[in-house]
């Protein structure tokens, strides 16, 4: 077992438990508990399927690097759903194939936000990279909008990988992938099932299927998981006599009081450090029924499968979220290293170019994609 630690040059303060115990399933349900339909947030205009009207100018929340050459694409996944990316390559490059990086999250998040970041970052670093919206999220197709599902999200991961594997700069045996936030879940669960992934890195990462199905630090309680799934039940009784979902209040909002790690999300996604407007946390919202099968799905349950393909998992000291990392490597099967990054939260690990430890994740990526 191998477990770093990166300094940093402002450290934080830890966050209190017992506020997060108060918010057991905030963010991964939302309010589903006794929401009102007129509160919901209907997913941000201009999200249509079909053709996918993909937006040809720049509108990241970072600067365009002038190191890298962006192109957006599209491919399917396994079930028809077409997907939206970014593609960068490194302007220097010479005419042999390159070890790729696909990339992805957080949760809720688009490709305009920090996968983008990371993708170009790491590009810049000689990869050929990629930076995808899942399914019915962002530019990707799909219907409903902003809904989420661990199956499809996985599979979501693997389509990225077949469309990279299939460029001639590529070399398909030299792929891995980074998950950000509860992207790195999907990324362990997508690594676990395809072999053709040879190598993992998650930051700042989530177990989705954790945190909904027993809230934060496990504190959902057998009564409440109950209560949970019977209104969940009876809001898909209401989505079907209406023929279309109820989405949960929009995401990100502040009224006073919250935890801090709530601050934190709002001063990423509301503000115009990491706002972008089809970014499902950015005052939108998932569908009040996404945490249907979330539920009783378990997705890191063969991740001791992903050896002896390494994995490294990245991590801020002060974040709420540090748990899901630290019993992920703690389940994971050598090759494994956990880096804890000094005194940087969960949202630090968005964007925090002082803090992000990309030369850590280029020096991983050289030595496992070789």
């Amino acid at each position: 077992m191998h477990t770093s630690t990166l300094p940093a040059q402002n450290p934080g303060q830890q966050p209190r438990l017992k506020e997060l115990v108060r918010t057991t399933i905030l963010l991964a349900l939302g309010s589903v508990l006794g929401t009102a339909a007129a509160q919901a947030a209907a997913p941000a205009s201009g999200l249509t399927t079909g053709a996918l009207p993909l937006t040809q100018e720049w509108d990241k929340v970072f600067p365009k690097s002038s190191k890298v050459e962006q192109r957006k694409v599209t491919f399917k996944n396994r079930y028809g759903i077409t997907l939206a990316a970014d593609l960068y390559l490194p302007k220097e490059r010479t005419g042999q194939p390159l070890p790729a990086i696909v990339v992805s999250g957080p949760f809720g998040a688009v490709k305009e936000q920090s996968s983008g970041l990371y993708a170009q970052t790491m590009a810049e670093r000689g990869f050929v990279t990629l930076a995808f919206d899942p399914s019915y999220t962002g530019e990707s197709g799909g219907e409903p909008r902003n809904v989420a599902s661990p199956d499809i999200n996985t599979e979501d991961f693997s389509a990225a990988v077949d469309f990279i594997g299939l460029q001639p700069f590529v070399d398909r045996d030299r792929i891995g992938i980074i998950g950000i936030c509860g992207w790195g879940g999907m990324a362990l669960n997508a690594a676990a099932v395809d072999k053709r992934i040879k190598a993992v890195v998650t930051s700042t990462m989530y177990d989705m299927t954790r945190v909904m199905s027993k809230g934060y630090n496990d504190s959902m309680t057998a009564a409440q998981r109950t209560q949970t799934l019977a209104q969940l039940g009876r809001q898909r009784w209401k989505d079907a006599e209406s023929g279309t979902p109820a989405w949960q209040p929009p995401y990100n909002t502040l009224r006073g009081g919250e935890p801090q790690f709530l601050v934190d999300y709002h001063d990423y996604y509301m503000t115009p450090r990491g706002y972008h407007p089809r970014a499902v946390n950015s005052g939108n919202a998932w569908t009040v029924t996404t945490p249907l099968s979330f539920m009783n799905m378990p997705i890191l349950s063969y991740i001791r499968e992903i050896s002896p393909r390494p994995i490294l998992f990245i991590h801020g000291e002060n974040a709420h979220s540090r748990y899901f990392s630290e019993t992920a490597h703690a389940a994971a099967a050598q090759p494994k290293e956990l880096l804890i990054v000094q005194g940087a939260n969960h949202t630090d690990l968005y964007d925090r170019m002082d803090k992000i430890p990309f030369d850590k994740m280029a020096a991983f990526f050289e030595q496992h994609l070789d």
